[in-house]
C-alpha cells in the first residue's frame, strides 16, 4: 500500500531529523545551521504525513 511506504519515509525524515539535532549539540560551530535543517527535514516529514492521511484516507499516526 502506498501509505504505508510514505509514512514510513516520513519516520526516516523523523529519524534523520533527530540525528541532526544530535550533531548540532556536538558541532558548536554549525548548531544553527544544522538545527534549520533538521526543522525543514521535520516539516517534511509532517507534510508527508498530512498528504497521506488527507489524500489517501488514512489516520494520521500520532
Amino acid at each position: 500500500m502506498p501509505a504505508n511506504a510514505l509514512l514510513s519515509e516520513a519516520e526516516r525524515l523523523k529519524s534523520v531529523s533527530e540525528h541532526l539535532e544530535l550533531l548540532a549539540e556536538r558541532h558548536p560551530h554549525v548548531t544553527q545551521a544544522l538545527l534549520t535543517i533538521s526543522e525543514s527535514i521535520r516539516s517534511t516529514a509532517t507534510l508527508l504525513e498530512v498528504l497521506v492521511a488527507t489524500k489517501l484516507d488514512v489516520p494520521r499516526p500520532s
